[in-house]
């Protein structure tokens, strides 16, 4: 690779791991087409990152290092035997106990050690330089002047031990390798665990050996090709496979001619630089395609994430809007004249006389509600007074109905059930918040006081205005009010026919004096400015949910930053 091409993906790569290591899955998002549920992104985006560290960056940054040959396999296999024949010495300690390993070992050369003593390779882990690793997350490192030249061998614990830690440790050092030697026996090659770490091996472009273990004599070749016929159905056909027969030991290890294949082969790729360079670069652009291509089943997991708190989102605030339109019919069918309100209209005017008066003439009519009107403002507050419990009163069932349906809604979804879960909000949801009828009323005062200002504005004529203001602003205001809240649908049996009368007082009044379309156009306006008022109320008891949802670190954006991302790295690995 040029070394201009090196230093783009170098930098590209690592704002793709920048990236990944922001991610967090912190709800339950159903579970993707790729299959990874939020528990699985978590875990697929920390080994991500750490493929990233352990190796893609490693490589891109010092393509000329020594290559890092991880041997890896199955418990018992025989890892760290044939690590120490390899070298000639007892350099790592084969277990009697299971698991073994529980600490990797690097062997390397006196070239090797400045290099691998640097956390440059293998970050993760602290060096052990003198005495015995023990933890998980330590490696020892050992000196040995037998290692091939432009080598390191590691000795990885078993891919399938007994300890979580040690499997996940053994896929770590497995993403790391320039080259990998499994190790496995005549006896379980078949077995079903070491094939996915194949499989990775394979996703990952990391050229693998494998060498089989105890071969009985005589049936070596036949268990070779049985192997090379699977290796080829997985797609992993080409695959160097050694074959070591079972034999006695020369002390504590294999005699040198059991090995002399396996170490012919590292010694060849020690001495020819080109060939170990063009492994090392395989397994490099093997390892960016890899995570490329878990970038963006990762991105869709992200996807994902948003669109549950956009879900959740949606299912707190249709209620919402269920409830504002339920208030907009209860006002338009006539809900809210009645009861109390319709009572103090009819002391306000005097309903039955007024209605005796329509029908000998308007004309009559106006000039002695004028007087009734004007003449009689504790009548006006009481009405005023009436129409704001009512409508208060109104708003908040309606609120309390959606707040109620929102957190059921809430807790039938996986996420939303975590949600509230997770704090004191199910209790504070699940009604209008302390301050809504407070909030009712004063937004219904404001309505009100708004009124006078939509009547003096109507119209524009200043015979018009005369009409109004000889008439009285409070009185056209009253009648008004009465009109928003006229139609008699949701009324029965004599509210019926007084409701009406009283509506057909009021209209008539005001088109005698105003004209038929000014009263539609003061009754419309009244009741758009109510209706707005009370939807900004319930916006803001919505705005609770909305609350909830903002402090769950969820990045809407993250997931398209991410496939760019895999994108740009996409077409510089192709040399684009």
């Amino acid at each position: 690779m040029k070394p201009e091409l090196l230093r783009q993906l170098s930098v590209t790569a690592r704002e793709l791991r920048d990236e990944l290591s922001e991610q967090v899955f912190p709800v339950e998002a159903p579970v993707t087409t790729n299959g990874l549920s939020a528990a699985g992104a978590t875990t697929e985006v920390a080994a991500m990152v750490r493929q990233f560290d352990d190796h893609i960056l490693v490589r891109l940054e010092h393509l000329d290092a020594p290559a890092l040959v991880v041997v890896g396999g199955s418990t018992g296999s025989g890892k760290s035997l044939l690590v120490n024949s390899l070298v000639g010495a007892d350099v790592t300690k084969p277990g009697v106990l299971r698991p073994t390993t529980t600490a990797p070992a690097l062997i390397h050369d006196a070239d090797g050690a400045d290099w691998f003593r640097s956390t440059k390779v293998l970050p993760g882990l602290a060096r052990v330089l003198s005495g015995e690793a023990q933890g998980h997350n330590e490696v020892r490192l050992v000196l040995n002047e037998s290692v091939p030249e432009g080598l390191a061998l590691l000795d990885s614990p078993d891919i399938d031990s007994v300890s979580a830690e040690n499997r996940t440790l053994a896929a770590e050092l497995l993403s790391a390798a320039d080259l990998w030697i499994f190790v496995t026996t005549a006896a379980r090659y078949a077995d079903a665990v070491p094939w996915g770490f194949l499989e990775q091996a394979k996703a990952q472009g990391t050229p693998l050996v494998i060498v089989m273990n105890r071969t009985p004599s005589g049936h070596g070749e036949t268990l070779k090709a049985h192997l090379e016929e699977m290796l080829a159905e997985r797609g992993l056909q080409g695959t160097q496979v050694f074959s070591i027969l079972e034999q006695d030991l020369d002390g504590t290890r294999l005699p040198a001619i059991a090995v002399a294949e396996v170490r012919g082969w590292l010694e060849d790729l020690g001495n020819n630089r080109d060939a170990r360079v063009a492994a090392i670069q395989r397994s490099l652009t093997g390892s960016i395609t890899d995570v490329i291509a878990r970038t963006r089943k990762v991105a869709d997991a992200v996807g994902e994430q948003a669109a549950t708190i956009d879900s959740l989102r949606t299912l707190a605030h249709a209620p919402y809007d269920l409830a504002l339109e339920r208030i907009r019919v209860d006002i338009s069918q006539g809900a809210l004249l009645k009861g109390e309100v319709l009572a103090r209209w009819e002391e306000l005017l005097g309903t039955g006389e007024l209605l005796r008066q329509l029908r000998t003439g308007v004309a009559k009519l106006r000039d002695r509600i004028t007087g009734t009107i004007t003449g009689r403002p504790k009548r006006d507050i009481e009405l005023n007074g009436a129409v704001e419990h009512v409508v208060e009163t109104l708003i908040r069932t309606r609120s309390d109905e959606a707040a109620s349906i929102a957190v059921t809604a809430w807790r039938a979804h996986p996420a939303g059930s975590a949600l509230l879960s997770s704090g004191s909000a199910a209790v504070e949801l699940d009604r209008s918040s302390a301050t809504l009828s407070q909030r009712s009323a004063q937004a219904v005062r404001a309505w009100q006081g708004h009124l006078l200002e939509i009547i003096q504005n109507v119209g524009g004529s200043r015979k018009s205005k005369a009409r109004i203001f000889s008439f009285g602003l409070n009185g056209v205001a009253m009648v008004v009010m009465v009109l928003v809240f006229a139609h008699t649908g949701g009324l029965t049996g004599a509210e019926v026919a007084v409701a009406g009368g009283a509506s057909a007082v009021g209209h008539s009044l005001l088109e005698a004096v105003l004209g038929d379309q000014t009263v539609r156009k003061l009754a419309t306006d009244a009741r758009t400015d109510l209706e707005a008022r009370i939807a900004l109320l319930l916006d803001e008891e919505k705005q609770r949910f909305d609350d909830e949802l903002a402090l769950v670190p969820v990045d809407a954006d993250s997931a398209g930053r991410l496939r760019a991302l895999a994108n740009k790295l996409t077409a510089l690995r192709s040399g684009n």
